[in-house]
């Protein structure tokens, strides 16, 4: 049974200059995108009950309260379910975060990427940092008590006390979610073209992250997963089911769904997905070898790490003794072994990458 579900809205009023997701601020496409959306829905969505569903993007918060309920009247929901929606502090005001939680709404995930001026403007973003910070309070004020804030480290011009104080003034917002990400910047992208000045370098980026981990420990936030930190009971449930290489459905231009073994990838282009939604651009057929590839990275990016029984019953192997050779290798420098199985050390965050790079 599939228990997750994720909605992509591509729309966003300007492209930032590190983003090479997948969107448009072709905002004259939106009627259209959503009837092809809820097309693709009623077709592909096979009545499961859902446990998490997650609005990302983009920018979802471009979406009308009308959209959202179009979309979610299509699904059956579990009462309990995590509902989140993404939203741009410049896109929200209280009648409309208010109006998108009495809709069952019960997270947001709020793109701030740091809190100060002049990184915002290089970067592309259309806030302020008050902007972010009213943002928070006033999604607070609409009566949300799970809130996630996005921070970037590694940004032009940004030092590790900058970014630290980005994530110092996090704190004080009274959040319950907070996910670190390290700039990369990859085709797709303006900054992929034009290199900005002052990037902090790959040891500096290590340096501003491992900071970050002993300042969230400091502030209650539990590191659950390589970028994601939460206050106890506020995981993200929805992409534990990544990580925990769960089934889950993938609607919208270049979402992507995984179900038994067939991992399935949307059309890119907003055109096309416009004129025919139900047209898969990629569909693998993952191996059992590649299941339990899978398995193990995704598993690996969990703090608490990979569970060894579970993984020998699921896949019907000795994982110890077929990665005997790596595990010895990379055992108390990099890995540890834990009550259940394994799990990466904070150097081996630092380079996991390579380390699981050689369990594929």
């Amino acid at each position: 049974m599939t228990k997750s579900a994720y909605i992509h809205i591509p729309f966003c009023k300007q492209k930032c200059n590190y983003c090479s997701f997948v969107s448009t601020d072709k905002l004259y496409f939106k009627d259209k995108y959503i009837n092809a959306l809820l097309t693709e829905i009623k077709t592909f969505y096979k009545k499961d009950l859902l446990y998490t569903v997650y609005f990302g993007g983009g920018t979802p918060s471009l979406l009308s309260i009308k959209d959202f309920k179009s979309i979610l009247s299509l699904f059956r929901i579990s009462k309990n379910a995590e509902i989140t929606v993404e939203i741009n502090p410049d896109t929200v005001d209280l009648k409309y975060l208010w109006e998108l939680h009495n809709l069952g709404v019960n997270r947001l995930s709020i793109g701030v990427q740091d809190f100060h001026d002049g990184i915002l403007k290089q970067i592309g973003r259309l806030h302020t940092a008050e902007k972010a910070k009213h943002a928070v309070r006033t999604a607070q004020a609409a009566g949300f008590k799970n809130i996630s804030i996005d921070l970037i480290y590694g940004l032009p011009n940004q030092t590790k006390e900058l970014f630290l104080d980005s994530l110092n003034q996090a704190f004080t917002l009274d959040v319950q979610h907070i996910s670190l990400y390290g700039l990369k910047i990859e085709e797709g992208c303006k900054f992929f073209v034009q290199k900005p000045e002052n990037l902090p370098n790959d040891d500096m980026q290590a340096e501003y992250y491992l900071a970050a981990i002993e300042a969230c420990k400091k502030n209650k936030f539990k590191h659950y997963e390589v970028s994601n930190f939460a206050k106890p009971k506020f995981y993200s449930n929805h992409n534990l089911t990544y990580w925990d290489n769960g089934h889950y459905y993938g609607f919208g231009l270049s979402a992507s769904g995984y179900k038994n073994n067939l991992r399935y990838y949307n059309e890119k282009n907003i055109e096309k997905y416009i004129q025919n939604p139900l047209k898969k651009q990629k569909v693998d057929t993952l191996t059992l070898q590649q299941q339990l590839e899978e398995e193990i990275f995704l598993g690996f990016r969990k703090i608490n790490g990979i569970n060894v029984k579970k993984i020998n019953e699921k896949f019907e192997i000795n994982f110890e003794e077929k990665y005997e050779k790596i595990i010895k290798k990379y055992l108390n420098t990099h890995i540890i072994k834990t009550k259940n199985g394994y799990k990466l050390t904070d150097k081996g965050i630092l380079v996991s990458n390579i380390i699981l790079s050689e369990f594929l």
